[in-house]
């Protein structure tokens, strides 16, 4: 079973988050800043991380973009008492997966994690498929992605969206049907979410950025072929 990393200075918090997780079977790991968090990535064996960002010491913000600089690329679920757009962008922007507004639903949680981890934990005899476009390779088994023969680091997020595109290569695709097949589940996100994450998608995609063609008054479509 999935061993998740819960991440909030707040004891009570992380109470009843590891309580709720344990119940649905998930093992649990703690850590009370983002510092400590990082000592715990360190060691391996978390599958995915729900991080507080309002922590004293090291903050979430903080420590999400000094794991993804470290390329550590557990998936991570952010928590936060901030409700406003700006803050959410920045926790996507910055690597996440997914946010949380507290007050949670303990079962709403719960159905996010299952739902991040059903998307970055393929099923071991998985054999997944090699797609290559000129320069670009993906390998969903390995959950690898090259330029020009050198590896791409993309968050789970960033690969799940490249794949979904891929698999529908030639077809514009609407943010809402993105954010449905994407996200996995019935989420009440924004049209912002997709083109921020198309946005950081592009950017480590190099010369092969062009292959993600926006649709004017659509949304999005994979074409290689594309001039």
């Amino acid at each position: 079973m999935a061993k998740i990393l819960i991440v909030d200075d707040e004891p009570r918090i992380r109470d009843l988050i590891r309580e709720n997780l344990q119940f649905a079977g998930f093992t649990c790991a703690e850590a009370a800043d983002g510092g400590a968090a990082l000592t715990a990535l360190s060691q391996g064996g978390i599958d995915l991380v729900i991080l507080d960002i309002m922590m004293p010491f090291m903050d979430g913000m903080t420590c999400l973009r000094e794991m993804r600089t470290r390329k550590i690329m557990t998936p991570v679920i952010m928590l936060t008492a901030r409700s406003e757009e700006y803050d959410k962008l920045a926790g996507l922007e910055g690597g996440a997966d997914d946010y949380v507004v507290k007050p949670f639903s303990p079962r709403e949680l719960v159905a996010r994690v299952k739902a991040v981890l059903a998307r970055t934990m393929p099923a071991p005899d998985a054999n997944g498929s090699v797609y290559t476009f000129g320069d670009l390779v993906i390998d969903t088994a390995s959950h690898s992605v090259k330029v020009s023969g050198q590896e791409v680091t993309l968050t789970p997020k960033e690969f799940d969206l490249l794949v979904f595109l891929v698999s529908n290569k030639g077809i514009a695709l609407s943010r809402e049907k993105i954010l449905q097949k994407v996200w996995n589940y019935d989420y009440y996100g924004e049209d912002r979410t997709v083109d921020t994450h198309i946005k950081m998608l592009r950017s480590h995609l190099g010369h092969c950025r062009n292959y993600i063609v926006t649709v004017w008054g659509i949304g999005y479509k994979f074409d290689p072929d594309t001039l």
